[in-house]
C-alpha cells in the first residue's frame, strides 16, 4: 500500500530551507543498508526486500545516507511499487528535502521502459490519497485503491528526474 505524499516534482531533490539542488542516484539497497534504517522508519524494509527489490535514493557521492525507499515488484508487463516511504527527516513540516517521492516514481517508470513495459506502473494508494496521486503524477484509477501511470504520464516524469535517459 503506498501512503506518501507527493510533495513537489523537482528535478532532483531540493533542500527545503535553502533551495540548493542535488542530484541523486537511486541504487539496489542491500542488507546493510536495510539494517541500518530499521529502527527510526515506518515499514519493515527487510520484510520488504524478500517480496520486491528495495532500492534507496541517495545523494550522489553519499550512498550512505538514504533519503527514500522504493520497493518494485517486476509483474512481467508492468512494474508494480509495492512500498515508498521518504526518510524520516524528509517528512512534515520540517523536513530536509522535497522531491524524494517523485523522484522514486520516476525511477519506477523509468526501470518499466527499461523492462520494454512501456513506462507503466501500478500501485495501491491508500484511497484518501488516490486524488493526490491523479493530480501529481498523472495516475489513474483502476479500482478504489489501484491505480497505474500510463505510457505518456510515465514520460513526463522520466523527463522530468532523467535528463539522460532516451524513452
Amino acid at each position: 500500500m503506498v501512503n506518501i505524499e507527493i510533495d513537489r516534482l523537482t528535478n532532483s531533490i531540493i533542500n527545503a530551507v535553502t533551495g540548493d539542488i542535488f542530484d541523486t542516484e537511486v541504487l539496489v539497497a542491500n542488507l546493510q543498508d536495510l539494517k541500518k534504517i530499521k529502527k527510526e522508519w515506518h515499514f519493515d524494509w527487510g520484510k520488504e526486500s524478500k517480496k520486491g527489490t528495495v532500492h534507496k535514493l541517495v545523494i550522489e557521492g553519499n550512498p550512505n545516507v538514504v533519503q527514500g525507499l522504493l520497493s518494485l515488484i517486476d509483474q512481467k508487463d508492468h512494474i508494480y511499487v509495492s512500498l515508498v516511504e521518504n526518510a524520516p527527516y524528509n517528512i512534515g513540516t520540517n523536513k530536509v528535502y522535497e522531491g524524494v517521492a517523485g523522484n522514486l516514481f520516476a525511477f519506477a517508470c523509468k526501470i518499466a521502459f527499461e523492462q520494454g513495459y512501456e513506462g507503466y506502473i501500478s500501485f495501491h494508494a491508500k484511497t484518501e490519497l488516490a486524488e493526490h496521486y491523479t493530480k501529481s503524477l498523472g495516475a489513474r484509477r483502476i479500482n478504489a485503491q489501484l491505480m497505474y501511470v500510463d505510457t505518456a504520464e510515465a514520460a513526463i516524469l522520466v523527463n522530468r528526474y532523467f535528463k539522460n535517459f532516451e524513452i
